[in-house]
């Protein structure tokens, strides 16, 4: 088994300092599919220097841009967990903001295995990081879900179970946003390299047809409709924002998010229409301000 769950939870927090700039957070922003209409105000937000805002996602990537120079290859190596990345998925992510993110800066970030669930045939990795300024001040924190295919069955507790559902009415607003065919070559110089979001051979390796969209991807770009579409372009009004990713999407594809909103909670579905609605992200909530 490439899991040791001892020494996995045992294993000190790895610290590292993560800085970015104003390029960073505009490459990120492109990378979700931000400024195709380059004459739209609205979009030169996200793309422009002038007046630039970072949507919260950008905490997903922060510190591994164009600005970290050369990065390690994509592993999943760490104390106690050694894995294939051909066998893994992200299955999930939330992301709490503490404070709005700058566009640019510097942050100190702690990650560690903060839990590991056994669903039998797999097992779900939960990897917590949170990013405090130099000073000491709270910037965000993140809970990441990795599918580990093949590493289930040690006998370990199967984590919290999660009701899926929305809201048995009409959606209060449906928003839907296009991805390029290139969008994921785009989305990787922001941080994941891993082959299967570029390569064809290794996607095939893996099971896909052809190499697919990232899941954090998928997630700023949903984000980014609803702060567009929802909450007139504010990003600092979104206050946490988890999903479970339910599907792929293949670079080319549609997002199609529907929003309902009950008081400052919002529950969102995500699903590409090119593919009969087939789901993309699912039991996704924002809490707003």
């Amino acid at each position: 088994m490439a899991i040791d769950l001892a020494v996995a939870l045992a294993a000190e927090p790895t610290v590292r300092e993560a800085s970015w700039t104003e390029r960073d957070v505009m490459l990120y922003h492109l990378g979700l599919g931000a400024g195709v209409n380059a004459l739209d105000p609205a979009e030169l937000g996200w793309v422009y220097e002038k007046g630039l805002k970072v949507l919260p996602t950008f905490a997903m990537v922060a510190g591994q841009g164009v600005s970290a120079g050369v990065l390690p290859p994509a592993s999943m190596n760490m104390p106690g967990i050694d894995i294939d990345l051909r066998k893994i998925l992200h299955g999930g992510q939330s992301l709490t903001l503490h404070a709005p993110i700058p566009t640019s800066g510097t942050a100190r970030i702690s990650s560690r295995v903060a839990d590991v669930w056994d669903k039998g045939k797999a097992a779900i990795i939960v990897l917590e990081t949170s990013a405090e300024s130099l000073d000491g001040n709270p910037l965000w924190t993140t809970g990441m879900q990795i599918w580990a295919r093949g590493e289930g069955g040690f006998g370990g507790g199967a984590g919290p179970e999660v009701v899926a559902g929305v809201p048995d009415r009409a959606p209060d607003k449906v928003l839907t946003s296009a991805t390029s065919a290139s969008q994921a070559l785009l989305y990787r110089l922001s941080a994941d390299m891993n082959p299967l979001h570029a390569d064809p051979a290794f996607a095939k390796m893996a099971g896909f047809d052809a190499p697919i969209l990232h899941g954090l991807a998928s997630y700023g770009v949903v984000c980014k409709a609803v702060v567009d579409g929802v909450l007139d372009g504010d990003p600092s009004r979104v206050k946490n924002f988890s999903v479970r990713f339910a599907g792929s999407l293949f670079p080319g594809e549609s997002i199609t998010t529907s929003v309902w909103q009950d008081g400052n909670t919002l529950t969102l579905m995500a699903t590409c229409p090119e593919r009969e609605n087939s789901p993309v992200l699912t039991q996704a909530t924002m809490e707003i301000n």
